[in-house]
């Protein structure tokens, strides 16, 4: 099974765009959906896929900080219940 993580674009040059999340970039190509700087969006096999609405990107990448997916807070060492302060 394949996750998929909002990105949010960066830059485009031609048919690239350099996306980022936090600290990590990654170019994908373009030639099937148009974005622009600012914009979120969805990419699979290196190219982006589908253009996201801000709110619901946002909402899912806190989704995925929240259950330390994507390098969030952690849980105390040997603790099963809510996520250490």
């Amino acid at each position: 099974m394949c996750v998929a993580v909002p990105l949010k674009v960066k830059s485009v040059s031609g048919d690239w765009a350099e996306l980022f999340l936090g600290e990590s970039a990654v170019r994908a190509r373009t030639d099937l959906v148009s974005v622009k700087e600012g914009d979120y969006v969805l990419v699979h096999a290196g190219f982006v896929i589908e253009k996201l609405d801000d709110q619901e990107a946002e909402k899912t990448i806190r989704m995925f900080l929240e259950r330390e997916m994507l390098g969030g807070p952690r849980r105390s060492e040997g603790s099963k219940g809510p996520v250490a302060s």
